[in-house]
């Protein structure tokens, strides 16, 4: 893959749904200055995460599919497992959203949609799901190939958006939404609009996870940062501009996708509608490079012996089938279970951000421990300090997104380490390590206790 497709992965993965409800999300919190620092604080953090798996691409090119490689080499092989599962189980619950997404925007016009969580919502979402899997079964290069002319199609309409605003800004308007007009301090505003960032940019990872298909390894670095800022540029615009069309109390009461609200405001109801297909092509992009990364962790992650081989198998057309089919059956079975529960919508989308921010974390931590291997190496300063900050940052992040969904993410981790046990005996070799074990046993603990909690009513589901 040349560097633009390695970028379109960046692109299209932190491109969904989240960059069209950013006018309406971030003026229930702020204004304008709120908007700005959040933004910077927010995009400094992550760009230091960008900036280390540029540095480690560039220094450990034999390391592939990112998060989970990164893991592994740094915290050892259950650490590596724990990584990659969890990464997995994080891009089905963010491609179940996905699904519940675009019915519930198409249910605004088609009732029997309802939220997108319907029996018939179920049903057709489910036909999409399997169509997406014969898509991609027929080649990774092909699917790379729709997925770079998805991002550019998804895309567009954002730029579109931003030329309309800044075409029909109104300063006097601009002007009145500066402070945001609540009565919290700016720190307050800041820090409740900097937790909505992490859905939005979680994909950053996205040319890292596909390194194995890269023309030369320094590329993947390259596109990372390229991907990285280009959808920075998107969304600020998108939250700015819109301070310069509406009153912020008008845009926080619009009804999600806000940015249909605002360019509807300025161009009249074509605007809505126009909005309305841009994301449907954007959050099915987003779908198709999740789906694509997800399977990829896994086929790497069993082709070490963390998990069984079965999913190391690839076809003719060097497609993981094997984790393709497994990850298309849990986001069947999820999609089930949306139809039995009351917060499928909220529990997966921060179900989806704290199952990722842990292999990010373990990401930039493992740049720390290069950064000291490297110590005498040229540029060993430079990643000490962007390691450091992306450590810090994903560490508050992580604390951020709540005890309750680290609690949940246990429920999937714990199980899953049969499959890693599974693998590790097949090949003859002990399961933990001894340290491991003490990990082990603190997550079943974790697990026990959330189960405990679900019980009593505590966490609800």
């Amino acid at each position: 893959m040349s560097p633009l497709t390695l970028s379109t992965f960046v692109v299209g993965s932190m491109v969904g749904a989240g960059v069209f409800s950013l006018p309406g999300t971030f003026a229930e919190q702020t204004g304008v200055f709120g908007s700005a620092i959040a933004w910077l604080v927010a995009g400094t953090g992550m760009l230091m995460l960008a900036l280390v798996f540029h540095q480690l691409a560039r220094r450990r090119p034999t390391l592939d599919a990112g998060v989970y490689s990164y893991a592994r080499a740094g915290f050892g092989r259950y650490l590596g497992f724990l990584s990659a599962f969890g990464y997995w189980a994080s891009a089905c619950a963010g491609n179940v959203f996905y699904w519940v997404f675009i019915m519930s925007t198409i249910g605004a016009v088609v009732p029997v949609l309802g939220e997108g969580n319907t029996p018939l919502a179920v049903a057709i979402s489910s036909v999409g799901l399997w169509v997406f899997f014969l898509l991609i079964r027929r080649g990774t290069r092909e699917a790379a190939a729709v997925n770079r002319i998805v991002s550019v199609a998804k895309v567009l309409p954002i730029v579109v958006f931003v030329a309309l605003c800044l075409f029909a800004f109104d300063p006097a308007v601009f002007a009145a939404n500066l402070s945001g007009g609540t009565d919290l301090p700016l720190f307050e505003q800041v820090r409740g609009t900097l937790l909505l960032t992490v859905f939005a940019f979680i994909g950053v990872e996205g040319a890292s996870a596909y390194s194995r298909h890269a023309r030369r390894r320094k590329d993947v670095g390259r596109a990372t940062v390229l991907g990285f800022l280009s959808v920075l540029a998107i969304f600020l615009s998108v939250t700015i501009v819109s301070f310069g069309i509406l009153p912020r109390e008008q845009i926080a009461q619009l009804q999600q996708p806000s940015m249909a609200g605002v360019l509807e405001a300025v161009v009249g109801p074509w605007g809505a509608a126009f909005i309305g297909v841009a994301l449907i092509v954007a959050v099915l992009g987003a779908y198709l490079s999740w789906t694509l990364m997800a399977a990829e962790v896994l086929l790497v992650a069993a082709r070490d012996g963390d998990l069984p081989r079965v999913f190391a198998r690839t076809n003719d057309k060097d497609v993981p089938v094997g984790a393709l089919l497994m990850s298309t059956m849990l986001v069947q079975v999820l999609l089930v279970v949306v139809l039995f529960s009351s917060n499928a919508f909220d529990v997966a989308l921060n179900l989806t951000s704290a199952l990722a921010l842990i292999p990010y974390f373990l990401t930039a931590a493992f740049g720390l421990r290069v950064a000291f291997a490297d110590r005498r190496t040229p540029g060993a300063v430079t990643l000490w300090i962007v390691a450091v900050i992306a450590t810090v940052y994903t560490g508050f992040l992580l604390y951020a997104a709540g005890g309750e969904y680290v609690l949940l993410a246990l429920l999937i981790l714990v199980p899953g380490t049969a499959l890693f046990a599974f693998a590790r005996r097949a090949r003859g070799e002990r399961v933990f390590a001894p340290w491991e074990w003490v990990l082990f046993v603190a997550a079943l603990a974790g697990a026990v206790v959330t189960i405990v909690l679900i019980a009593n009513g505590t966490i609800s589901v």
